[in-house]
């Protein structure tokens, strides 16, 4: 059995993502041994996860099978080189992302998008305004695909000259939820990626859509909500992001706008109020390494096409990239003047009682094949 038919199956056995993340590190992520030794009543899988383990169901592992055929379609396994580092160091990372067009966006420094799904005409205005304006900085817009603030961000993204955009699903990866949505989900697919930890052909749940947010959060720099009211879903994943570290953005409203009332709250909480999208890029910009060439870092492979290497142009993201170990040691004396500007305003911020804006080190963002010794995880 392979690897890959072997992390298929741990997935389909469903159960707690930290359990299996567990197992297969303590099998050097290797997913036949794994599974091999998760079967035993020895192993600290449940008995209903080691039951479905030995016979697992048999249509969702065929589906899931026929799916991975595509060229274009991915499984990357929570022991691969290429599952993305931000999401790695997130709040309980899924063991595996179905990825359905481009893998290496999810390396690509990224903004989430979120909001209401049925926003007033100023909020969808504002999506559209801060989507465009931050593709053209360079970074990426990553959403959930749900109606409303979502789909406009998804859509602004891409009619930008060369932009990208990532799209997270509550759903399996062919399934177009809601269906308003597929032929956005079907451009997506061909210009973007479609991202999730759900086997091909799950249908949404609603249990599922909070687990989506917390992917979405991971994957990305910072999230800004345009329009949410006080319970809306858009607000679990601000929480998620700054429990995982990551800045907070939110759009202020009208104080009669009951959509702008969660904004508000999350304001008064500690979010950065933003008008325009350069306070966000200037914010992340610590974070990333400004961009030295107009193609992205290459992906070494994922799943069947080890053998193939890529490397895409985009000429869309002309400020950040994911750096390299070499961009890094170029880029080292601009990080250091600009990390100094960032603890000026951190220490700012720390004195008005706000929290302190997220720091992560450059070899979070670094691709594998570094020195020798180095981890990647």
């Amino acid at each position: 059995m392979d690897n890959l038919d072997a992390l298929l199956k741990l997935v389909l056995c469903g159960g707690a993502a930290a359990t299996r993340r567990g197992w297969l590190d303590a099998h050097a992520g290797d997913a036949a041994a794994a599974l091999l030794a998760g079967t035993r009543p020895g192993s600290p899988l449940g008995a209903e996860q080691r039951a479905r383990l030995r016979a697992p169901d048999a249509a969702a592992l065929r589906a899931a099978r026929d799916w991975l055929r595509s060229e274009h379609h991915h499984l990357i396994g929570w022991n691969s080189a290429d599952y993305p580092p931000l999401l790695r160091a997130a709040v309980n990372p899924p063991l595996a992302l179905f990825v359905a067009g481009e893998p290496t966006l999810l390396w690509h420094p990224a903004v989430a998008v979120v909001g209401s799904r049925r926003p007033t005409s100023g909020g969808r205005d504002n999506a559209r305004e801060f989507a465009h304006a931050l593709t053209q900085e360079g970074l990426l817009v990553a959403s959930g695909l749900a109606a409303g603030i979502d789909a406009a961000a998804h859509e602004t993204a891409l009619a930008v000259d060369g932009g990208r955009t990532v799209a997270v699903l509550g759903t399996g990866p062919d399934i177009a939820y809601p269906r308003d949505n597929a032929q956005l989900h079907a451009h997506i697919e061909a210009c973007g990626a479609l991202v999730s930890e759900f086997a091909p052909g799950t249908p949404p749940r609603t249990e599922h859509f909070p687990s989506r947010n917390r992917i979405l959060a991971g994957l990305a720099l910072g999230t800004l909500v345009i329009e949410a009211a006080e319970r809306s879903g858009a607000l679990i994943t601000a929480r998620l992001a700054a429990e995982s570290g990551r800045e907070v953005f939110a759009v202020p409203g009208s104080i009669r706008n009951p959509l702008a009332r969660g904004c508000h709250k999350l304001i008064r909480d500690g979010a950065t109020l933003v008008e325009r999208a350069g306070e966000i890029a200037s914010a992340l910009a610590p974070m990333a390494v400004p961009r030295k060439t107009d193609r992205l870092s290459e992906i070494h492979g994922t799943n069947r096409n080890k053998k193939r290497n890529k490397t895409r142009k985009n000429r869309c993201f002309q400020r950040f990239q994911t750096p390299t170990r070499a961009t890094h040691q170029r880029n080292t004396i601009g990080t250091q003047k600009s990390a100094r500007k960032t603890d000026d305003a951190q220490k700012q911020r720390a004195a008005s009682g706000r929290p302190l804006s997220f720091q992560r080190p450059l070899s979070a963002f670094q691709r594998p094949g570094g020195a020798k010794g180095e981890s990647t995880a």
